[in-house]
């Protein structure tokens, strides 16, 4: 029996945000690897003469920090025991609830169930840390174990053993979620301003050996995305 830890992001999930594309994703690994991973992440923010503790985010990529994000990027890929899945709502209006008889909020929990559900294995345990930022934030996480433990029939909690909210510039693997989940979005909103960024997702596209525009294999291990579509 392995213990697993799960970074989980979300881009755009807000039901009236006016954005086209949602995004939900996680990087997940054994624990046994994480203050390994942490280590390197931050040798590599040192090599391009940043701080250790600079945080890794889509929003902060620019032409000047295009090699570091690169460098990232290329950890990530080359690291075995690193894993990525996401989902990706992409026309997020063509949704309709009241046609299912759900809340934006119970749909919002199955999108993450879905996301979630190709990781887990009833033989191994899992830790799942959430970056939330608005001020549901803990009510969501309480929920959210819920779902996900009712879904798997894990009433005593022995396989998802915790959801915790984390903040994440203290965490590298969460700030690499935020990387992939960014340029996720960023792809599905036919968004293209940013040079730096469009390298960043060329990258992802050759080292995964995806278009991003479709399902991988379920079992796809390095680089999973599940492209929901609502029916």
């Amino acid at each position: 029996m392995s213990t697993f830890n799960i970074y989980c992001d979300e881009s755009c999930h807000l039901e009236n945000d006016h954005q086209k594309a949602m995004v939900l994703g996680g990087i997940w690994c054994e624990k046994k690897f994480v203050s390994w991973h942490f280590k390197n992440i931050r040798e590599i923010k040192k090599k391009h003469g940043l701080d250790p503790f600079f945080e890794i985010k889509w929003t902060k990529i620019s032409p000047a920090k295009t090699d570091f994000y690169l460098d990232v990027i290329r950890y990530f890929f080359q690291e075995q025991s690193l894993h990525f899945r996401g989902l990706v709502v992409p026309e997020k209006q063509k949704i309709n609830h009241q046609n299912f008889s759900q809340t934006h909020d119970q749909w919002y929990y199955k999108m993450y169930f879905s996301m979630l559900k190709t990781i887990f294995s009833p033989q191994d345990s899992y830790n799942i840390y959430l970056d939330i930022k608005d001020t549901n934030g803990g009510k969501k996480a309480k929920n959210l174990h819920n779902v996900l433990c009712n879904s798997l029939y894990d009433f005593e909690k022995t396989v998802i053993q915790k959801i915790q909210i984390v903040e994440s510039h203290h965490i590298e693997l969460m700030q690499l979620s935020d990387l992939f989940i960014g340029a996720l979005s960023y792809f599905h909103r036919n968004l293209s301003e940013n040079s730096a960024k469009n390298k960043c997702i060329q990258e992802i596209k050759k080292l995964s050996g995806y278009s991003l525009e479709k399902n991988t294999l379920l079992r796809e291990e390095k680089f999973n995305l599940f492209i929901w579509e609502a029916k």
